[in-house]
């Protein structure tokens, strides 16, 4: 894929780590200059900073640009597109992506009961919320080059996934990307809801080997599974570039794509050669 995307410009929000970050690479590695986002600006708990993903999309081909910002403030969330206006003129994908991950993990497989409201409040403020803000600021330069906007869901959306407060937020995201499809329509963007499986990102890698070397993870209601058949965060980031390369993309406008379905419709796999279905 590379060099497919020379001469595009994206925003990924939340790209320091997880799947933001393996989506921030795959477009850089198809030519893309990147806009990673993040309040990462040095290492944490976790590892990643917005200025190490975009350094690493600097090595593959494209072009990193860091940008510091916290989602929950709109001022800096206008800022960053105001920025991209003034270095660029365009903006060709959008990829909402932003979630407090670690937050959300506290409350894995609890009764809405067990589960506080200020929960509710961390899950949408980062993870809808943020996404119909970046989308509002951004809506303007993707109408100008027709480009895509993909919020980041997951088959929860769909069926009950980790708690009450996860489903239901993942449901919204996806009504999000229905309504602005609708919103869209007498243009030439696309907007869709990408659908990850199970990804071994830095916060699941902290999940220690057993006697027998597997890593395990035991998600309350859903089942045991072995994360060496995770996905990695680059699937999905190819799936992202396959869809701004394509350019018939806007007959998936409105609708949540599995990354594996997008994998067999387009012909790619993860980096280790296979096309995972976790989810």
């Amino acid at each position: 894929m590379n060099g497919i995307l020379t001469d595009r410009v994206a925003v990924v929000t939340g790209a320091s780590r997880g799947i933001g970050k393996g989506i921030a690479l795959e477009l850089g590695a198809a030519g893309a200059t990147v806009y990673v986002t993040g309040r990462s600006d040095r290492p944490g708990r976790l590892p990643g900073t917005v200025a190490g993903t975009a350094a690493e999309i600097d090595a593959l081909g494209g072009r990193g640009v860091p940008f510091v910002c916290d989602h929950r403030d709109d001022d800096a969330v206008a800022r960053l597109f105001e920025t991209v206006r003034a270095d660029h003129g365009r903006l060709d994908v959008l990829v909402n992506n932003v979630y407090n991950s670690p937050a959300s993990a506290r409350w894995l497989g609890k009764p809405f009961w067990e589960v506080p409201p200020r929960a509710w409040d961390e899950g949408f403020d980062i993870g809808v919320r943020s996404h119909y803000a970046a989308a509002h600021f951004a809506a303007p330069l993707l109408i100008e080059s027709g480009g895509l906007i993909v919020d980041i869901s997951s088959p929860g959306a769909d069926r009950f996934t980790h708690n009450v407060v996860y489903g239901v937020g993942k449901a919204a995201v996806d009504r999000l990307t229905a309504d602005m499809a609708h919103d869209l329509a007498e243009t030439d963007v696309t907007v869709v809801s990408l659908w990850p499986g199970i990804v071994d990102t830095e916060l699941l890698q902290l999940v220690p080997a057993d006697a027998n070397g597997r890593r395990l993870i035991t998600l309350p209601g859903e089942g045991t599974f072995d994360l060496a058949q995770a996905e990695t965060p680059r699937f999905a980031g190819r799936a992202v570039v396959a869809l701004a390369a394509d350019p018939d993309r806007r007959a998936r406008t409105g609708r949540a794509w599995r990354v594996a379905d997008l994998a067999e419709a387009y012909g790619f796999t993860d980096i280790d050669g296979r096309v995972p279905r976790t989810g």
